[in-house]
């Protein structure tokens, strides 16, 4: 059974990495449920206190995950629109491009990392911003999209630390 356990752990972790770049899927929260697989193991377990902690965290980068966006949308000058723009944009980069994806190639990937530019920019601009103000906004989700990617994909990358050290 530990095997069993080890190795879904290990799924759990690929899968968070994949979910730390990619929106839609919780990549901090499986990622925790790797670390939990691994804790249910007879010879592997962590103190409760560091998996409160941990658990702890991994709500807190989900929560600012969708705050920065905003925030940094905001903090640029962006509007409700841009916001809504940025937020259509990101369910077309996840959904739609990458379902394009065959035909078009690697451009569903750039559409989830582009797309919510563009919304924030087109949601500006429809909302009656200059295009210098428009731009600015888009910066803005964008900056706050990539620093919720890093927030998510450096918890990720410590839950794997943590996986190994305790494993080895």
């Amino acid at each position: 059974m530990d095997v069993i356990l080890i190795v879904l752990g290990i799924i759990l972790l690929l899968v968070g990495i994949i979910g730390a770049i990619i929106p839609g899927i919780a990549g901090p929260a499986i990622s925790y449920g790797g670390l939990i697989s691994l804790h249910f193991t007879s010879s592997h377990q962590f103190s409760i206190e560091f998996l409160v902690i941990m658990g702890l965290i991994m709500a807190g980068v989900t929560f600012l995950d969708y705050v920065v966006p905003i925030y940094g949308t905001k903090k640029l000058g962006g509007t409700k629109r841009g916001v809504w723009g940025s937020t259509i944009g990101l369910i077309v980069g996840i959904f739609i491009l990458p379902a394009l994806g065959i035909v078009l190639g690697p451009l569903g990937l750039f559409g989830i990392i582009l797309c919510p530019f563009l919304g924030a920019y087109i949601g500006e601009v429809t909302g009656g911003q200059d295009n210098k103000q428009a731009l600015k906004a888009a910066i803005g989700s964008f900056i706050g999209f990539l620093a919720g990617t890093l927030m998510k994909l450096a918890y990720s990358i410590i839950v794997i630390y943590h996986f190994f050290t305790e494993l080895i």
